[in-house]
């Protein structure tokens, strides 16, 4: 008899389960198969067709939280991956409440108490809740923390869950029991709408983001197992409307060879100006789809300030090993996009070590002030990944009863060195905001350096401002508040050890004459596979990245056009060349040229 890849996954969870953790929960994979579809035809399965509240919200300032506000649990579905998921535990139950589904309660206290993977850990901070489930995907069967009164009034809301496993989907029901939180669920019609988390990413002020997978699962056709609710595109931005506050519902073409359609496998949102998405060599699997997604973005849709997204590239790695590659190539969909933030922690799924140290400093530098904790999802003899999902698919988060917004803008560089610069931000808290200061510091070795925000209107906007610096300053900056009801906050989050920043430069200079180069300083050197290079000009001009061998031949033009002001990753496959010396070149139109070596192995 001949097996399906979804019967050989689960046969080896169970192999390895029953020398580790036997009586441990197996997981059906992330995509529906044709092992699930024929177990479904054999024993049937009972669809949930009515539970939590199934009518809107009754408020009147609905606001889905974003991932970055503060969290108060993370909840995870225990089953056949249990040493990830016990790294998941012994990460986020230093930033907050662990809650754990478990059909085995005492089973998972063993394993996390017992020194395998890890050490033992301490139960400090985790509720163990005893519950049926199918699978380990909570992302996708989780509710989502809304808001009922923009920042108070906090419930729960859960979409029909597009998969035919009625226990994962009443997870929601039971976590909204065990926290004591209303989920709202859109399960009857006519605000009946199929959805699911991986799909879903919000801003936190009312845009939120999904593939056309919403579209094509609510369209009245219907699947081997379900008949999918009718509704047309603008009666399915009114019910996330009506449940979650969205007014700006942004959908992307699906992606061709992401086998399950959901956006977290290749975007993410790090704040409310900035996306994070993934990067292909040129032509390679979901490239073309992603950079033309960005384009559509860019053209039609801005931040809440009106300005455009800001757009971090972060490679992702083929697949290891005979048989591997990149998706196009039926290689496993490898993906850095996948993290999930825990307050003051990001948990980042690594692979293997070429690519993940081009990950972590990517997010590094994205996010100072982060611990950022690589997970392996491929290399510890339990390769999730192989299932279709990481980290972000394997757990969900909710925000807590009473957050302090902090919302700003980052400051653009500027030549301006005579004016102070006014830094603006949008502070709120349920029950009022009592103080807001800006911390402000030139050196993050020395002291920080305060100045008392004022109200800018009655919306909830402060202001203060940074004295003028000479060129060639770089300045760090945060905001923190108080609350009415005595809560503080910081924005970053890690603050001070997070920060914003920016520079004042000099735009007398020519590119000629930068007494530092705007080539930076390429990671991993030497380099094995994905090489970033990084690129910071103070304004944008044409330019020509090259790779030249040691006979100063070009084996290699790694860009070549316009490149804008500010800071750009650029992004070379090592693995394509000999390995050998050569040297990096940065040519502009000023006649600019500057260089490094780099190492291949």
């Amino acid at each position: 008899m001949s097996l399906t890849f979804e019967q050989i996954a689960l046969c080896i969870c169970a192999l390895f389960l029953s020398i580790l953790a036997p009586a441990q929960h197996l997981t059906w994979p992330h995509e529906l198969g044709r092992a699930e579809q024929r177990h479904v035809e054999r024993h049937g399965f009972e669809p949930i067709q009515s539970r939590g509240i199934e009518t809107p919200p009754p408020f009147d300032s609905l606001r889905t939280a974003a991932e970055w506000e503060e969290v108060e649990a993370l909840t995870i579905a225990w089953t056949s991956f249990p040493c990830i998921q016990k790294q998941i535990v012994a990460a986020a139950k230093q930033e907050c409440n662990v809650i754990i589904f478990a059909d085995n309660p005492s089973d998972v206290e063993n394993y996390l108490t017992t020194s395998i993977c890890g050490g033992a850990l301490d139960l400090e901070n985790i509720d163990i809740v005893d519950a049926e489930y199918n699978s380990i995907w909570i992302r996708d069967y989780g509710a989502n923390t809304v808001y009922g009164s923009w920042n108070d009034n906090r419930i729960l809301v859960d979409w029909k869950y597009n998969r035919p496993r009625p226990e994962d989907d009443i997870i929601p029901d039971v976590l909204g029991e065990a926290m004591g939180i209303d989920v709202y669920s859109t399960t009857a019609e006519p605000t009946d709408l199929m959805n699911t988390g991986g799909n879903w990413m919000s801003d936190g002020f009312g845009t939120a983001f999904a593939s056309e997978l919403v579209l094509d699962e609510n369209d009245g056709g219907s699947t081997w197992w379900t008949d999918y609710p009718d509704h047309s595109e603008s009666e399915i931005d009114q019910i996330v409307s009506d449940f979650h506050g969205v007014e700006t519902y942004i959908k992307m073409p699906n992606l061709p060879f992401d086998g399950i359609h959901h956006i977290d496998m290749h975007m993410k949102l790090l704040d409310e100006s900035t996306l994070l998405l993934a990067e292909y060599p040129e032509g390679v699997a979901d490239g073309p789809q992603i950079n033309a997604n960005l384009e559509y973005i860019l053209s039609n849709y801005t931040t809440r300030w009106g300005t455009p997204f800001d757009v971090i590239r972060i490679p992702s790695p083929p697949e290891q090993g005979f048989g591997g590659g990149y998706p196009d190539q039926n290689g496993w969909y490898l993906t850095y996009t996948n993290s999930v933030f825990v307050n003051n922690t990001v948990l980042l799924p690594t692979y293997y070590t070429e690519y993940d140290t081009t990950a972590i400093q990517i997010y590094q530098e994205a996010l100072p002030g982060y611990e950022i904790v690589g997970i392996d999802c491929d290399n510890n003899g339990s390769a999730i990944i192989s299932l279709s999902g990481a980290i972000h698919c394997i757990t969900h988060t909710v925000g807590v009863e009473d957050p302090l917004m902090i919302s700003h803008l980052p400051l653009p560089d500027t030549e301006d060195d005579q004016n102070e610069y006014p830094v603006e931000a949008y502070i709120s808290h349920r029950s009022g905001i009592t103080s807001a200061t800006l911390h402000w510091s030139a050196d993050l070795n020395g002291n920080w350096n305060s100045e008392t925000m004022n109200p800018l209107d009655e919306n909830g906007n402060w202001t203060a401002s940074i004295p003028a610096h000479p060129q060639g300053t770089t300045l760090y900056y945060y905001v923190e508040s108080v609350a009415n009801s005595g809560k503080t906050g910081t924005r970053p989050m890690p603050a001070p050890e997070g920060w914003w920043s920016f520079q004042v430069f000099d735009p007398s200079v020519g590119m000629d004459e930068f007494a530092v180069s705007p080539l930076l300083s390429a990671f991993p050197n030497p380099a094995g596979a994905i090489t970033c290079i990084p690129v910071d000009l103070d304004r944008g001009t044409q330019t020509e990245l090259v790779l030249l061998n040691a006979l100063g031949e070009t084996v290699e033009v790694i860009q070549s056009g316009w490149l804008s002001a500010g800071s750009h990753k650029l992004f070379l496959h090592a693995d394509r060349h000999s390995a050998g010396a050569y040297l990096l070149v940065l040519r502009t139109a000023q006649g600019g040229m500057w260089s490094q070596r780099l190492f291949v192995l």
